[in-house]
């Protein structure tokens, strides 16, 4: 076990319009073991009409900058699937993440070719004891004053590694 070099997992972010049966992906943001990041801003279906204030005050993501910046649903959900093609993801909100990202693929007409999961089932007790502290200290030491998705993604996975390596330089 010594010596052998500690491998990032891939992590997935997704921002929304809000919550609820009606919210949908509005950016998605990945980190990948080596490092790469991929970011985007979704641009959302004319059938995609829930939008939270509330959310929007969080995330800082109006809908005129997806409408101007965005991708579309079937370009973000192919770039997804040939990043992260037969392998597994792991989010922090898994059940939203879920439900996002199978409204995205849905809107693309594509299958999904990568499996999520939640990163709470690489976590002991303990170290889902020492997560949020770890995760808010990753966050300042960073410097992140924006919450969007390659941020957070960036964020868990250098988190993941704290807790499961302490004592180990990210």
């Amino acid at each position: 076990m010594f010596g052998l070099p500690i491998v990032p997992l891939p992590i997935i972010d997704i921002e929304a319009s809000g919550f609820g049966a009606r919210s949908y992906p509005i950016e998605v943001g990945l980190v990948l073991p080596d490092g790469q990041a991929y970011c985007s801003l979704i641009q959302p279906l004319d059938s995609w009409t829930h939008w939270d204030a509330q959310a929007e005050a969080v995330h800082r993501v109006s809908r005129e900058l997806l409408h101007t910046h965005g991708r579309s649903p079937r370009e973000v959900a192919s770039q997804l699937n040939q990043a992260l093609q037969g392998q597994t993801v792991y989010c922090d909100a898994w059940y939203h993440d879920y439900a996002w990202l199978a409204r995205l693929f849905d809107a693309a007409e594509l299958l999904q070719a990568f499996r999520l999961e939640d990163i709470r089932k690489l976590l002991s007790h303990e170290q889902l004891i020492r997560w949020d502290q770890t995760k808010a200290g990753i966050i300042q030491a960073l410097g992140v004053s924006r919450h969007r998705a390659s941020n957070d993604a960036r964020v868990l996975q250098l988190t993941l590694e704290a807790v499961q390596h302490p004592g180990v330089a990210a």
